[in-house]
């Protein structure tokens, strides 16, 4: 087992008078990629939100590479290494492609040989370099949004649902982008709700309902049981393909 960068223990969120999170348990390891699915509403993205600090935890500890880190603000989470990509992607549609990274990047100067890696994983980064975002397609800036996030090495990437509305060869696009961010050794929690994309890039796994995480485990082994998959998430990964 790798050891835990990012710990939740018995964390809960209110939002107004909405009590989100409700005691959530959770270790992601160490260079692994590690999926965070449910139904709708069950939790995810305020998990995330409150990771990153913009969801403000009125219970429990949430532990960063040894450090709590619940009480601190979004730009000192950052700082320490975390890169959040929201639902929204986030991006600056009158700004170009060059300039979003810039901005992602430390002191707006980018490295050569992590802009040279960054095209790789995403080629459409390059051809529209000069190109204002908000004339990219929607899968050219989830890749955007992504490139923004891991332009600086990274020790934790939280990922909000990046394949949410995109055509199925743009996922398969991601599919391998996700492959390689692995093999290069990123940390990252996904939430994802195409499951065929969590059975392919997925180490471990934790489901979460009504606020809680009600199953953790290996990814490959959520993905060969249907009937666990049925009962967790009300359908099955063979389903889609």
């Amino acid at each position: 087992m790798a050891e835990a960068l990012l710990s939740l223990a018995g964390v809960h969120t209110h939002i107004g008078r909405y009590h989100i999170l409700q005691g959530v348990d959770m270790a992601v390891p160490e260079g692994r990629l590690t999926m965070l699915l449910g139904r709708n509403g069950a939790g995810k993205t305020t998990t995330l939100k409150t990771i990153i600090g913009l969801c403000k935890a009125s219970q429990g500890t949430l532990r960063f590479a040894g450090e709590e880190i619940q009480a601190r603000a979004t730009p000192e989470i950052s700082r320490l290494g975390i890169a959040y990509v929201p639902e929204d992607m986030g991006i600056f549609a009158g700004l170009t492609v060059k300039e979003n990274m810039s901005l992602a990047a430390r002191d707006g100067e980018i490295d050569d040989a992590r802009l040279r890696w960054v095209f790789k994983l995403f080629p459409p980064m390059e051809k529209f370099w000069s190109l204002r975002a908000g004339f990219l397609s929607g899968g050219q800036k989830q890749m955007l949004a992504i490139s923004r996030a891991v332009i600086e090495k990274r020790r934790l990437i939280l990922i909000d649902e990046p394949t949410k509305g995109l055509a199925p060869a743009i996922i398969g696009a991601l599919i391998e982008a996700f492959l390689e961010l692995k093999r290069s050794g990123a940390t990252i929690l996904l939430v994802e709700q195409n499951f065929h994309m969590a059975r392919s890039v997925g180490d471990g796994v934790f489901v979460m309902d009504d606020g809680r995480v009600v199953h953790a485990g290996a990814m490959a082994e959520l993905a060969a049981d249907e009937a666990l998959q049925k009962r967790l998430l009300g359908l099955s990964l063979g389903a889609h393909q």
